[in-house]
């Protein structure tokens, strides 16, 4: 069993597909599907249950990715140990998010003060986060609403309020809180390319009775527009009716609040740099809750 050998089978153990994970590799799909095969016959088990063009993890292989992630997580900290002992430990952090507001100012007042630090920042959708954290790709990742993993830990950052923002003419204009079905029968105007707080939202309506009927899909820019064309409702975490000078109104509802929560490799020794960056972040919002609430 070699190195190269579980990397390839943790490629395709993330991307459930030999196509693309051949293509991540840069290796024919062939040579690929030829070494998990060699792998499979050394172990004396299948890894994978085939599923049409897509492929699953069998139950042995689910036991050999948690222990290959680990494998690579050592060599990841031994790498690390070795560069601290040469002083010679990079600046470098890596960070990916779900939503570029989780480190709007943050990031500004963190380069003020660390301006020799080098900052890698992506964004993804949560499992994709969680997968680069257990493979050791990123240091860092900030998503909403956390599942417990157990190669994950993770610390709730703010358990933001989330509020309604009405068309100026609507009949709860000037009211101070409302109860969600009261607009159940309102056009949400709701953001694209964002399934995790999308799915927050929804569940927000459900619990109230109802299914948004959704009128308008749109990025963050487009929304603000459409907001002030009075064009319909839209669930918007407070924040960012402050940033933008949107006027809402609270929401009665008790789940009305949507966790931000900033997660790292338990099993991974991270850097000096890394470290100092979160806990900066958890100062950071420890110093600005009054922002994330009514």
């Amino acid at each position: 069993m070699e190195l190269l050998q579980l990397k390839y089978f943790q490629t395709v153990a993330y991307t459930e597909h030999i196509s693309r994970a051949a293509r991540q590799l840069n290796i024919a799909q062939p040579s690929l599907s030829l070494t998990i095969k060699r792998l499979e016959d050394e172990l004396g088990t299948d890894l994978f249950e085939r599923q049409g063009r897509n492929i699953r993890l069998s139950a042995s292989g689910k036991i050999l990715l948690k222990h290959v992630d680990r494998i690579f997580t050592e060599l990841e900290n031994a790498q690390a140990e070795i560069r601290a002992e040469e002083q010679s430990i990079s600046r470098t952090l890596r960070i990916s998010i779900t939503n570029p507001r989780f480190l709007t100012g943050l990031i500004s007042e963190y380069i003020n003060g660390f301006p020799e630090s080098k900052i890698i920042q992506a964004i993804g959708a949560k499992n994709e986060i969680f997968a680069s954290l257990k493979k050791g790709d990123i240091d860092l990742g900030i998503t909403g609403r956390h599942a417990p993993d157990e190669d994950i830990e993770s610390r709730v950052l703010v358990n933001e309020d989330i509020v309604l923002v009405l068309p100026s003419n609507h009949r709860l204009t000037g009211q101070t809180e409302v109860s969600l079905n009261q607009v159940a029968d309102e056009p949400f105007i709701t953001l694209a390319n964002n399934a995790e707080y999308s799915e927050f939202t929804n569940l927000l309506c459900e619990k109230a009775g109802f299914v948004p009927n959704i009128a308008f899909e749109v990025d963050s820019h487009l929304l603000v527009e459409i907001v002030k064309l009075d064009q319909g409702a839209a669930l918007l975490p407070i924040s960012i009716c402050r940033a933008l000078g949107l006027n809402y109104i609270r929401v009665a509802d008790d789940s009305a609040v949507y966790p931000v929560a900033l997660s790292w490799n338990r099993h991974k020794t991270l850097s000096a740099s890394a470290e100092n960056f979160r806990d900066f972040i958890v100062s950071y919002y420890e110093r600005n809750l009054e922002s994330f609430s009514v």
